[in-house]
Order: structure tokens, then C-alpha cells, then sequence
């Protein structure tokens, strides 16, 4: 059982979020702002590359088990995009979403998918990787006042709301974020798991 863990963020919001959902299994949750950790370059091309780059620089700098996550929005019509970016364009807002949608102008295909990656990393090198992907549609006008980023438009399979439309426990129980705990949560269930 891992007793010590430092999230790799400096975002309070997503720390909070994470103590919350793994408080019950992890006696003692840090993070990489509490701990003075500097944030490392992200210059991976993918979700796994970042997220596993958070966590080796948090886990070498603490020397304790770290636990990362990248997510974004990956649209069909853009060939992927924004991806690994969606950060970039989510920080300027509804306009940033805008553009996106912009972007897509036309296209027939609206799926797109959200999706988030979160990695283990040890302070000896060894890693785990646990991704969460949610196929949807993105919708336009933008719906709803709740959430955050790209949950104005993005429209989970099989819903009829969009994440801005749904209560924060709702989109908790569906989210890409949620896919990637549960499998993290499995591991760490498993008798095998290292501490």
C-alpha cells in the first residue's frame, strides 16, 4: 500500500479534487506546490509523455511515490487537436472554445474524445500509466454553466447534456478523470502493488 504520496500539480483546485477521491486509501497526500517542487517543462507530444514527465520530476525531486495527470479534448474534425494543448486554448476561455469550434467549421464529424492520463512514477524509475477516454460530440452553441474548460460543448455517448449541463458529482461519475482513478484505484487494490 502506497502510505505517502505527492500529487504532481500546483493547482490547488486539482489537488483538492484528487485528496478528496483518494483520501480513504492514502493516509498522507502532498503536493508538488506544497512541497516548493518546480514545475517541469511539458514537451511531451503526448498525454502519456506529460503526465509521465510530472511525475519522474516529482517523484525524483520528493523522493516519494508521485501521481500525475494530463488530460484534454481531442476533436476528430481537427485530426486530434487542440490534444496536449487543449490547456492553451481552455486559458483563454469561451474564446478559446470558440476558436475550436470555428476551426471545425462545418465538418460532419463532431465526435471528439476527452481524455486523461494519470501516471505513477517511483523515486527508483519504475512507472504505471492508467488513461481514461470518453468518446463524445461536440456541440455548438455552448450549453450549461457549470464546469470548466471545454464542458460547454463536449457531449458525453449516450447523454443528452453536456458536461456543463450536469451537476460536478454527476460529470464525476462519467468523467475521462474519473475512468483513470478507477483504474489506478484498481491497481492499487492489487495485492502485487508496490509501496
Amino acid at each position: 500500500m502506497i502510505m505517502r504520496l505527492v500529487i504532481a500539480t500546483h493547482n490547488q483546485g486539482k489537488l483538492a479534487e484528487l485528496r478528496s477521491l483518494l483520501g480513504s486509501r492514502i493516509p498522507e497526500i502532498t503536493s508538488a506546490g506544497e512541497l516548493g517542487l518546480p514545475e517541469p517543462a511539458e514537451d511531451g507530444t503526448t498525454f502519456i509523455e506529460n503526465a509521465l514527465i510530472k511525475a519522474h520530476a516529482a517523484a525524483k525531486a520528493s523522493g516519494l511515490p508521485a501521481l500525475a495527470d494530463d488530460s484534454g479534448l481531442c476533436i476528430n474534425a481537427l485530426n486530434g487537436a487542440p490534444g496536449v494543448i487543449t490547456a492553451d486554448w481552455t486559458k483563454r476561455g469561451m474564446a478559446g472554445i470558440t476558436e475550436l469550434v470555428e476551426q471545425m467549421g462545418t465538418a460532419a464529424d463532431r465526435g471528439a474524445q476527452s481524455v486523461c492520463v494519470l501516471a505513477l512514477a517511483y523515486p527508483d524509475g519504475r512507472s504505471e500509466v492508467f488513461e481514461g477516454k470518453v468518446e463524445g460530440t461536440i456541440v455548438w452553441p455552448a450549453r450549461g454553466e457549470n464546469g470548466f474548460g471545454y464542458d460547454p460543448v463536449f457531449m458525453p455517448n449516450g447523454h443528452s447534456r453536456v458536461y456543463g449541463e450536469m451537476s460536478r458529482e454527476e460529470k464525476s461519475t462519467l468523467s475521462h478523470r474519473r475512468k483513470a482513478l478507477d483504474l489506478f484505484m484498481a491497481y492499487l487494490e492489487r495485492a502485487d502493488a508496490p509501496v
